[in-house]
């Protein structure tokens, strides 16, 4: 989605300035526990400076509220919970922070142990932290706070989370925060001195399409504490600082926070516990109670644990390659969003008119970064839990349903079309194709079909329905450059457009063949080659285009351009996932088309760090030059991923950038989303397996790879040779046994062309 240019350390914070002088994060390694077991090989500190926009999360997968240490106490837009690089902690925050991406954070609290309630704003009560007493894992958050000699640790249930806090031994009491993290709107928040708790509530305001107007629902808090109230206030972060001791209310249209402070016992250990909710102040409660009914920090980290071991352990690597943190800590953030939504009961906010209250028997999910995830996200969990890529789908399906169209980039529950394309249709024809149901396939059909041909009321339009210039997309068969496109955050963009659409109305072709749709079928099919009407014959690259069928001039494929989204015409002029060899065969033929993905490569055009990118260097794959592909591959495995704090090298987009990964590393990778083919590519590591649903396993030999090995002499499944050059959905899920003959060198010759 759209890029963040280092934006969150470009922003000068009086409360975050300044670079922590820390050992190295390797050095930091060594303090975290280390074990084989996938769990304990995540480090998710990667990211979390320069681009990636990940933020460290401590709970369990896919939860409702991420529970995380804040260095930057606000929801403003492009800027994540935390950075490496900042020097204080402000907080813990049960963040919902798109991971990895330039959004926005909404209905959030922060919680804060404090030795007293002098300072209590987010400037005044941050203290300095050091990256030496700082130990992340998927399950697990502490850190030493300098300032106050407090020992933090968190951690998190689907709903919920758990947070103790070991006060130095001179400390007679303990304070504890309580602030939301206000945007817009009035929230507020109450003090229950006699049972021990604070509630509070946040609006959620929306942006991109409807900016600035309210979601209908908010962020709710329950937080408890395990032991008895000597004294309370609250406060107004804005309006003067001001503290009201005793006083156990506050509302206001600034943020606002409570604090409660209580006598220390003998430990000197305090715990805290929050319960959160979309729905009602009730709700959170009723789904802290749920999961957390005991005080016992350590029974709820160890259950965390389990369920991220469970997560992580559907693939395991053998041996002990270093580089099996990379893969893990990229699964990891593969497994965040979308995020549960629903309550334990089941009920959630309705799509797009949060006032309103729906049930669900199962859950309910949002928080899509579908231009992003349709490539590889959801792809993967189609193999690995198919049961939750369905539950995913279904979500999708009821905010069509309940809103009237399907969005194009659903998140905090509200249309937004944030992004380009229609890419809702890839994520429900792939699961559709690889034998996944469970969810509403006629429903599904009619509002697919209904996006790709219907464009919604103006007033509807205006806030996010609909596809973007469908009407001149369907005359015309491109979107022309006089097409302004006013109605949407990502203006112009014509040709990115009509490019995805093109690769939409596929996989609408696609389910309606599947389904039964013949004529539907034909003309979606049809409409999937407007490709054709972009990609300018005399260059060979995709390019601006007139309404009256002139091209833009000038023209220089390797410069930016108002008509491509986030990248270059020469990236763009690759993305025709669903036409490959009829791409190959309009630019000339296999020679000339590996010479143009070359010209992409060795001149330094390609971009990993944006998903326009992330296929492309399994296409030569068509063109009989698959050693090609494998040592593209192999080069972006290496050169974009590392252990590090700045491991990523662009926003990690809701795990897209990490499925990536993931998939490269195993072997193969989702081209085309939609079918159910897999371009091979080259292994990361010489032994891995999936454990697939069923009890059944496909294990993936390729010795030699993590020597160097790179290049692919010879692929079977179960002892029998392959003669292509990709996987079928089938073959993968079913198991059995995948063996790669490796080798240093590149063939002489190439084997034949992928089909």
């Amino acid at each position: 989605m759209m890029r963040s240019v280092k934006t969150g350390l470009a922003i000068a914070l009086t409360l975050t300035c300044g670079v922590q002088h820390a050992p190295s994060f390797a050095q930091d390694r060594g303090h975290m526990a280390q074990s084989d077991a996938p769990v304990d090989l995540v480090h998710p500190l990667v990211g979390t400076a320069n681009d990636g926009q990940t933020f460290p999360i401590a709970g369990v997968p896919f939860a409702m509220s991420d529970w995380t240490p804040e260095t930057r106490p606000d929801e403003t837009k492009c800027i994540a919970p935390y950075y490496y690089n900042d020097a204080r902690i402000s907080g813990f925050r049960g963040s919902h922070f798109l991971s990895g991406s330039c959004a926005q954070d909404y209905g959030s609290f922060t919680v804060m142990p404090l030795r007293d309630a002098t300072k209590l704003t987010p400037a005044e009560r941050a203290s300095a932290f050091s990256h030496s007493t700082e130990h992340a894992t998927p399950y697990r958050y502490s850190v030493d706070l300098a300032d106050s000699g407090i020992h933090a640790e968190m951690t998190g249930t689907l709903h919920s989370g758990i947070l103790e806090f070991r006060y130095p031994t001179d400390a007679n009491s303990a304070t504890i925060v309580l602030q939301s993290n206000l945007r817009l709107g009035e929230n507020r928040v109450d003090i229950d001195a006699a049972h021990g708790e604070i509630t509070g509530s946040n609006p959620v305001y929306r942006i991109y399409a409807g900016n600035g107007q309210p979601a209908g629902f908010s962020g709710h808090a329950v937080l408890q504490i395990d032991a008895p109230i000597r004294s309370f206030g609250t406060f107004n972060v804005a309006v003067d600082r001001s503290i009201g001791p005793g006083i156990s209310w506050m509302g206001g249209n600034t943020p606002v926070g409570a604090y409660v402070t209580v006598d220390l016992p003998p430990d000197h250990i305090v715990r805290v516990r929050i319960g959160t909710s979309f729905v009602s102040v009730d709700e959170a409660r009723h789904n802290l109670q749920a999961e957390i009914p005991t005080w016992n920090f350590d029974t709820i980290a160890d259950r965390a644990k389990a369920a991220w071991q469970q997560q992580l352990g559907r693939i395991s690597i053998a041996g002990n390659h270093a580089d099996r943190t990379v893969f893990y800590t990229a699964l990891y953030h593969a497994s965040l969003v979308p995020r549960t939504f629903s309550d334990v009961s089941g009920t959630y906010p309705r799509f797009a008119d949060g006032t309103h209250i729906e049930h669900t028997a199962g859950t309910y999910y949002d928080d899509y970064s579908v231009w992003d995830t349709f490539r590889a996200v959801h792809p993967l969990y189609t193999i690995l839990d198919p049961q939750r890529d369905s539950a995913m789908v279904e979500s999708l399906i009821l905010k069509g349903e309940q809103g009237g169209f399907l969005p194009i980039f659903p998140a905090w529950n509200s249309y937004t079309s944030e992004m380009i394309g229609d890419h809702i249709a890839a994520i429900v024809t792939d699961a559709y194709i690889k034998g996944i149901r469970g969810f509403d396939t006629a429903s599904a059909w009619r509002l697919i079909y209904q996006n790709a041909t219907v464009t919604p009321p103006r007033d509807q339009y205006v806030l996010g329905k609909g596809r973007r210039a469908l009407d001149d997309y369907s005359a015309l068969g491109y979107i022309p450059l006089e097409n302004p496109v006013r109605d949407a955050f990502h203006k112009g963009e014509q040709v990115s457009r009509t490019l995805e659409y093109a690769y939409d109305d596929f996989v609408v072709g696609e389910l309606a063949a599947a389904l039964g749709h013949t004529a539907e079928a034909a003309a979606m099919h049809k409409r999937s080659a407007n490709w054709h009407n972009v990609l300018d014959p005399e260059t060979g690259f995709a390019r601006g285009r007139h309404r009256d069928g002139t091209w833009d001039s000038p023209f220089d494929p390797t410069k930016p351009y108002h008509y491509i989204t986030e990248g270059l015409p020469y990236q763009y002029t690759f993305f025709v996932p669903q036409d490959v060899p009829g791409l190959i065969a309009a630019v000339g033929g296999n020679a000339a088309f590996v010479e143009k993905l070359d010209g992409l490569f060795d001149g330094g055009f390609y971009n990993h760090g944006n998903e326009p990118s992330h296929h492309i260097a399994y296409l030569y794959n068509f063109a009989g030059a698959p050693a090609q592909t494998q040592r593209r591959v192999h080069d972006a495995l290496l050169a974009n991923y590392k252990d590090g704090p700045g491991g990523y090298t662009g926003n990690d987009d809701a795990g897209q950038m990490s499925a990536w990964y993931v998939f490269s590393a195993l072997g193969f990778y989702p081209v085309t989303p939609g079918t159910p083919q897999y371009q091979i590519g080259t292994p990361r590591f010489d032994h891995m397996t999936l454990h697939l649903p069923g009890g059944k396993a496909l294990h993936i030999n390729a010795p030699g790879a993590e020597a160097g090995s790179i290049y692919v002499r010879s692929v079977s499944l179960n002892g029998k040779p392959l003669h292509r050059w990709y996987l079928l959905h089938s073959e993968i899920v079913n198991g059995g046994t995948l063996d790669f003959t490796m080798a240093s060198k590149p063939p002489v010759a190439s084997a034949s062309p992928a089909q």
